[in-house]
């Protein structure tokens, strides 16, 4: 449990860290503050704990048993009448204690903290300020819309406004304002811009009409992808209602249920993948006897076993989402996984042949 600790905090720095620095650069760009990039990897946690117990379970399992063969300890418990099966039993224990971390991660913490990420970047997403109030900069919020801002009060007023609205091909209309303010409103953002002259073209005859304004409210709203969380993703929801969901949960996802029994599966299957790859680990260390040179063969193939289980979660995975009737495919790697266990503990409580080639090369001599 010692080396699991040191081996998942090892793996999931290497990971958040990547991570942080992208957020970093995504969210700083956007004009938001370092506690914002704080809230968002910390909210990535969750997930990155639950991809990274596995493979630290499997690090963990393979160091202490390649110890255990170093020191000769491994081989003094067999000399006791040890068997693999039995030497397995504390192996298992602790898949079994890392499979339930796992659980309350997959049904409880990562859809917890999946909603509540989505939720800050929607409201990211409509935080218009953050996003358009760059000095000195051409933005483009939206396809055929321009936004410049010469500078921004410290009140939060934008100063000498540039606003082209080119969405529509037939009609382009030019804004321009000393001064202009962003104000929320029940229908979405809206911008006021004070002191200002409208100027839109008409492709159809290249007439040019001018409007000047003492105050003009311009909606902002289609520039920001609205609705962003009118659906909420399966991954999002928690596991109580992916078992049976009813129609208002149908329709806040636009999902089916068979995109909820997906999930669920894919749920319910993946802390298997802690206990197969930690057994996997023991079982082909077990495989051979003792050796000077150490148990890097039978880590390769631990290795190799622990990349095809991943490779057949993959392919099972692609495959029921094709086909949902397929589900059961879900199961596939931790029982492929559990098969491979079985078959190399078998192995390795065979019996021995020891060779004697000298002994036998007298006796046909004689």
């Amino acid at each position: 449990m010692a080396l699991f600790g040191f081996f998942a905090l090892v793996l999931v720095s290497v990971y958040w860290v990547n991570r942080a620095v992208r957020l970093f650069d995504q969210l700083i760009s956007d004009g938001q503050t370092a506690w914002v990039v704080l809230e968002f990897t910390a909210l990535t946690l969750p997930y990155v704990i639950r991809l990274v117990l596995p493979i630290a379970a499997f690090a963990a399992t393979v160091y202490a048993i390649n110890r255990l063969a170093g020191e000769s300890e491994l081989v003094a418990m067999q000399a006791t009448g040890a068997s693999p099966w039995r030497l397995a039993r504390p192996v298992a224990v602790f898949g079994l204690i890392v499979a339930a971390l796992m659980l309350v991660l997959v049904h409880v913490l990562v859809p917890a903290s999946r909603a509540q990420l989505a939720d800050r970047q929607s409201q990211i997403a409509e935080n218009v300020t953050a996003r358009f109030l760059k000095e000195g900069t051409f933005q483009h919020p939206g396809d055929g819309v321009t936004i410049y801002i010469r500078s921004v009060a410290p009140t939060g007023e934008l100063l000498d406004l540039f606003l082209s609205d080119a969405r529509n091909p037939a009609v382009r209309t030019t804004y321009t304002a000393e001064k202009a303010l962003i104000v929320r409103s029940d229908t979405g953002p809206k911008l006021i811009m004070i002191e200002g002259m409208a100027q839109t073209l008409r492709s159809s005859d290249n007439r040019l009409a001018v409007t000047r304004f003492a105050d003009f409210t311009y909606d902002i709203g289609a520039l920001i992808a609205p609705g962003g969380r009118l659906k909420r993703d399966w991954r999002e929801l928690p596991t109580w209602q992916l078992i049976a969901p009813g129609s208002e949960v149908l329709a806040l996802t636009r999902g089916s249920a068979d995109e909820a029994w997906i999930e669920l599966q894919n749920r319910l299957t993946q802390p298997l993948l802690a206990p197969v790859a930690a057994l996997l680990g023991f079982a082909a260390l077990m495989l051979g006897g003792f050796s000077r040179f150490g148990v890097w063969r039978q880590i390769g193939i631990a290795v190799v076993a622990l990349i095809v289980v991943q490779f057949l979660s993959n392919a099972a995975d692609d495959v029921i989402r094709r086909d949902p009737g397929l589900w059961p495919l879900a199961y596939l790697p931790a029982l492929a996984g559990f098969a491979a266990v079985a078959v190399m503990l078998w192995l390795a409580a065979r019996p021995r042949r020891v060779r004697q080639p000298a002994r036998r090369a007298a006796e046909a001599a004689a």
